[in-house]
């Protein structure tokens, strides 16, 4: 057993090298062994995701050396089998509500929201999970939360909630806070009593009127990401170009579009490649949709969704170097044009994520929308992410450039407040991941790595609030509430 950390965000290549070793070197430790001293028999390299992504987690490999030659010859195979290392699968569903929280603004209600916190021998408290933003609601009721029993360590370690009230500078007021335990939550459901939150005040603790309820409890197995994965579930990469004048002539070296003839990538090209690069691996015929938007095409017209690949009917490329293909002929075929409007092309992937959904098919798109400016179509752009919320989706955004991407902020809601549509429905989830290229460029993080951290996390949102399970699981089990 060699333990390897699984990141999704990176590729983890993996090398094996196989020796012949002495028998007299038998009952030394591996580590110590000189391996110029052992016979070399052959190696065989992969992706660790490779392995993840085969049904029973087991890849077979060629083994290869090198005739004299330099060219390789088969000399075996490598079987290499991928475990999933967990302390416990167990987790608790609940549903929780407050009564008569205090108002802690002027001209409306409070926005509430609960931040749950596991208690440290130290004294101090370690943030695990917070529910959504309830808007203007006193009396809120959130949507399920899923606590992980390996989170928590016990049912009976201590847990501080607190209730705050949103405030969008992120200088949140306090509305009150508890102390209590799994277990007492447990009790609470089964007893329907609640549990009154307190204050702190002159160095006591004053008791409010406001109570927590849990409405739910359950507990449940919680699968991980790849148990979703290794059962046969895929993730499918989409891509959208902007293709805006902002991004300047691509013939010139200024521009966001130009191509080096030394082989350097642009902004665009180096999205599209890290990005791809993980994904693809999750994906298992490779066959990616590729548009732009914000361009004028053969026929004169402005598009703001059109296939990069020049095709009329299809917008699928095969691999990475299909889409780097695709889009370099966009350049000599499309002219820059505007504005920068993104409804289309996630309406045209919601669509393709709502017919796979309508077919029963295991699959998760991820689309990568790569712009230069700021949106014009802002809301146009929430109405059509809150559609897309309850869809297999997750949408991740790339401003390159120095424009001014405040309105972006807007559109990933890790602040806690979910994007809300002009009808006031609510987005059921966070779906979008932005990030500047110029911020991650400057500090240590690579941009691929800061694009795809939430997306596990996304993607088993979504199936656990489906009550979707692995393929090899059974669908028919469902926990009863308390």
């Amino acid at each position: 057993e060699i333990p390897v950390t699984y990141q999704f965000e990176i590729v983890q290549p993996l090398v094996f090298q196989i020796y012949d070793v002495d028998t007299r070197y038998h009952n030394i430790p591996v580590k110590t062994l000189k391996l110029q001293y052992q016979d070399f028999i052959g190696e065989a390299s992969c992706v660790l995701s490779e392995i993840f992504t085969k049904c029973d987690r087991t890849l077979t490999l060629k083994l290869q050396s090198k005739h004299r030659n330099g060219a390789p010859k088969d000399v075996g195979l490598l079987r290499v089998h991928a475990e999933e290392s967990i302390t416990s699968r167990s987790a608790v569903e609940v549903i929780l509500r407050c009564s008569h929280l205090d108002n802690k603004d002027l001209l409306s209600k409070s926005d509430p929201f609960l931040q749950i916190s596991r208690k440290v021998e130290t004294g101090g408290c370690v943030p695990v999970c917070k529910t959504e933003v309830i808007n203007n609601n006193l009396n809120p009721v959130w949507k399920p939360l899923c606590l992980s029993m390996q989170q928590f360590g016990s049912k009976d370690n201590p847990l501080i909630i607190k209730c705050y009230d949103f405030n969008s500078s992120g200088n949140h007021a306090l509305i009150g806070q508890l102390q209590t335990s799994i277990s007492n939550l447990e009790r609470l459901c089964r007893e329907k009593t609640g549990i009154n939150f307190v204050k702190p005040h002159d160095r006591r603790e004053k008791v409010l009127k406001a109570q927590l309820f849990v409405d739910l409890f359950r507990e449940k197995q919680l699968y991980s990401f790849l148990d979703y994965i290794s059962s046969g579930f895929e993730l499918n990469f989409l891509v959208a170009v902007d293709f805006t004048a902002s991004n300047g002539n691509p013939r010139s070296p200024n521009s966001l579009h130009y191509i080096d003839p030394s082989g350097r990538l642009n902004p665009y090209q180096q999205a599209i490649m890290e990005v791809g690069e993980v994904i693809q691996f999750y994906d298992y015929d490779k066959q990616f949709p590729a548009w732009g938007f914000g361009g004028r095409t053969v026929d004169g017209n402005i598009s703001h969704c059109f296939n990069l690949n020049g095709s009329p009917y299809d917008s699928e490329v095969q691999g990475i170097e299909g889409i780097m293909a695709a889009y370099s002929l966009a350049l000599t075929n499309v002219a820059l044009s505007g504005p920068t409007l993104f409804g289309k092309v996630i309406h045209k992937a919601a669509e393709i994520a709502g017919r796979s959904l309508a077919q029963n098919r295991n699959k998760y798109y991820v689309l990568l929308i790569i712009t230069d400016g700021v949106l014009t179509d802002l809301q146009e752009t929430i109405e059509a992410l809150v559609k897309a919320s309850d869809l297999p989706l997750s949408i991740l955004i790339v401003g390159v450039g120095g424009a001014d991407f405040t309105e972006m902020e807007i559109l990933d809601a890790d602040n806690g407040r979910r994007l809300e549509s002009t009808t006031g429905r609510v987005a059921t989830r966070d779906i979008v991941q932005f990030v500047p290229m110029r911020e991650v460029q400057a500090g240590a993080k690579p941009i691929v790595q800061a694009l795809l951290e939430e997306l596990p996390g996304q993607f088993l949102t979504y199936m656990r609030s489906r009550g979707i399970k692995p393929l090899n699981v059974s669908q028919d089990t469902m926990p009863s509430s308390c």
